[in-house]
């Protein structure tokens, strides 16, 4: 069972100079064939970079990227249409800024405290002048975006007024202030969580990082935080994520940060490794156990402790044949008492397919170069200058008006190249997951036709050519 070890795919680690590595090959233990590794340095290394990953035949590019490179890295990756980053750039998108956290939310429909971003400074004085308050007011885009440092409430206009002329963040990034009980963290592995802990404010504080004060603790994460985890986790598409979820004294959840970058101990980057080798090898690599609440056990083991564990596993619940023992460990979970083991059934690890279409295209996106902080004098010389506006209510901002090709006329552009009929259009969408990634795949790199039996190289000719005729 399982791909050969030269079926294998060639796998690499993606490392940046100045950048803490997330994996290193140890998280990869018993992989048959060498682990290449590619050091991107920087200024002007981009085309040097891609020359190496193609000389070392690199299929898979494992890593996390900055903020201050995901940029180049989209170029990257569309000049390397054969390899599959993981995670992807669009499931990375999140990692950039707060505003890109913050447009993920809207298009997905999931909550958020209600968010205003503006990069004309002038109308966002004017919406501060007529705000209620408190707010929050963050640091959107940067390098040094964490530990809570660059986020901070005002609780007048005036205080907002004085922080923006010192701190001259742009974009001008506010959201409502939400009264919290705590945040929780929740880390995922193919979108089941993994490890999970509430973060809690010092007395008479309200910022809940623990490098700023903040206590925690692994006990009994509610079953919303869990379920929005992997909501979200799911609509990112990601291999591995962390969210922030802010547990409001109103009872209801939000999302207030969510990423592929983030702290974890050691024993959890191996349980990544775990996962990416079972999910790259077609199950020759055992997917690993990891069973839920795992957290609230290890938790009790000290932090100095945990940091240097590696290499943790679970044996998986079977029902002893006399039924001596049938898992007894139940927890409240929602409204009623489960048995812990019956828990697994319910979060799943799921294997995620590669992407092949972009979701997030910087053309559209990235609004951080495009609109970067200008004089104010040549923003009213440019009227040209579009300024992403939040619509009215901004959790409803809507992505429906965008044109989208169905699955019919994807159908009917196929079965227009002889030689294609409905079945194998059929083939062709089950393959890549879904007719977006079908789309990718014909502008990307239209040879991964050739993956499904019964097309060969010389229908995929036709295809190229019939499709570069519809796009003209």
């Amino acid at each position: 069972m399982g791909l050969s070890n030269k079926e294998l795919p060639k796998l690499g680690l993606l490392y940046m100079d100045y950048v803490l590595r997330f994996f290193d090959h140890s998280n990869f233990k018993g992989w048959p064939n060498k682990i290449e590794t590619v050091t991107y340095h920087w200024k002007n290394d981009k085309e040097r970079f891609i020359q190496e990953v193609k000389d070392k035949k690199i299929d898979v590019l494992i890593g996390n990227i900055p903020a201050t490179a995901y940029e180049t890295f989209r170029e990257i990756a569309r000049a390397l249409p054969h390899v599959r980053f993981i995670p992807s750039l669009d499931t990375q998108f999140s990692n950039k800024s707060k505003e890109n956290v913050t447009r993920f939310a809207w298009k997905y429909d999931l909550p958020i405290p209600k968010t205003y971003i503006y990069y004309n400074h002038k109308k966002a004085d004017e919406a501060l002048k007529k705000a209620k308050y408190p707010k929050i007011i963050k640091k959107s885009y940067g390098p040094s975006n964490y530990g809570g440092y660059f986020v901070h409430k005002v609780d007048s206009y005036e205080e907002a007024k004085k922080l923006l002329e010192e701190k001259r963040y742009h974009p001008v990034y506010v959201q409502d202030f939400v009264p919290m009980e705590a945040d929780i963290r929740v880390m995922l592995i193919g979108h089941k969580p993994v490890c999970a802990f509430w973060r809690r404010a010092p007395e008479g504080e309200w910022l809940t990082n623990t490098s700023q004060g903040g206590s925690m603790d692994y006990n009994d994460v509610p079953k919303s935080v869990l379920d929005l985890a992997v909501k979200v986790s799911k609509a990112a598409k990601a291999e591995y994520w962390a969210c922030d979820v802010a547990y409001g004294k109103d009872g209801k959840v939000r999302i207030l940060e969510c990423a592929t970058a983030f702290a974890a101990f050691p024993y959890i980057r191996d349980w990544i490794g775990e996962y990416l080798m079972w999910l790259l090898s077609e199950g020759r690599f055992r997917k690993p156990h990891i069973p839920m609440f795992n957290w609230e056990e290890l938790g009790k083991i000290s932090p100095d402790l945990l940091r240097t564990m590696r290499h943790i596993t679970f044996g998986e619940f079977h029902a002893s044949y006399d039924g001596a023992y049938f898992g007894k460990k139940k927890k409240m979970y929602g409204e009623k008492e489960v048995y812990l083991h019956e828990l697994d059934k319910k979060y799943k690890i799921s294997a995620v397919k590669p992407r092949y279409s972009e979701e997030w295209p910087s053309e559209k996106w990235n609004y951080q170069d495009k609109l970067s902080l200008k004089p104010l004098r040549s923003l009213k010389k440019d009227s040209n200058v579009e300024v992403p506006k939040p619509t009215k209510d901004e959790s409803q901002e809507s992505f429906r008006d965008e044109v989208k090709i169905t699955q019919e006329e994807l159908s009917d552009f196929l079965t227009s190249v002889k030689g294609i009929g409905k079945k194998k259009v059929k083939k062709i969408v089950e393959h890549f997951g879904d007719v977006d990634e079908v789309i990718g795949v014909l502008h990307q790199n239209p040879n991964m036709l050739t993956e499904i039996k019964g097309i060969t190289e010389k229908l995929v000719k036709k295809v190229k050519k019939a499709w570069k005729k519809l796009l003209k």
